[in-house]
């Protein structure tokens, strides 16, 4: 593993549906990847068996539901899902991005 990233040598992966990724680093327990929405993707609701996610606003805004509560959520905000709870967003601008950090690293992005 790289232990640096660099954003302007990284391509975005595009995931469909208006969003695309980019992993910024990982160990076998951490994760961190940039996640942009065009506005109005879905990152639809789902629950993850044995990860831990903090998802923080990078850019733009969202309609974050967790475990069913919903909250918009602005730049420097951020949301915690932990393992087995329903969670979900909707991006309300262009452009928004999402760090997402995961416990323990999500092996099937790699």
């Amino acid at each position: 593993m790289n232990p640096f990233f660099e954003n302007d040598k990284t391509d975005w992966e595009d995931l469909g549906d208006g969003l695309s990724r980019k992993i910024i680093g990982y160990t076998p327990d951490l994760m961190a990847v940039f996640v942009k929405f065009e506005k109005g993707a879905i990152g639809h609701p789902h629950t993850h068996d044995i990860h831990d996610q903090i998802g923080y606003v990078a850019a733009g805004s969202f309609e974050a539901e967790i475990d069913g509560v919903k909250k918009i959520l602005k730049v420097g905000d951020a949301y915690i899902a932990p393992k087995m709870v329903m969670h979900g967003a909707v991006a309300l601008e262009e452009g928004s991005m999402l760090i997402d950090m995961f416990n323990p690293a999500r092996q099937d992005f790699l």
